[in-house]
């Protein structure tokens, strides 16, 4: 990949790391996801639909912390309000894998 970025640019995404608190079936999506509320700190509790039923149950998820964009615009999914993106990779098949730190840290951390 050629194409590079500023700093500027890179910072103008706002990442931060949040704990999912609250993870339910999402019938009513198009896809297979879950219906989420991640704890991001000082940001509050955000509402998100994710794509991962694949490797996760709702169960498994909660206390999970996983890196969200935080300053996307809110996107209506059905009958739900997404106001954070939480985000992951694809693995081979193109199922969805959480993207999450290391070890944990505390909730509204930025990513930088």
């Amino acid at each position: 990949m050629d194409q590079h970025i500023t700093w500027d640019q890179f910072m103008a995404v706002d990442l931060r790391v949040g704990t999912i608190i609250q993870a339910e079936p999402f019938p009513e999506a198009r896809k297979p996801a879950y219906k989420l509320r991640v704890d991001l700190g000082e940001l509050g509790i955000k509402k998100s639909s994710a794509q991962i039923t694949h490797h996760y149950t709702a169960e498994e998820l909660v206390g999970r912390q996983v890196l969200c964009v935080v300053n996307f615009a809110p996107k209506q999914i059905g009958p739900w309000m997404s106001e954070v993106l939480v985000t992951g990779f694809e693995d081979e098949n193109k199922h969805i894998v959480l993207a999450q730190p290391q070890q944990a840290v505390p909730n509204g951390k930025r990513l930088i």
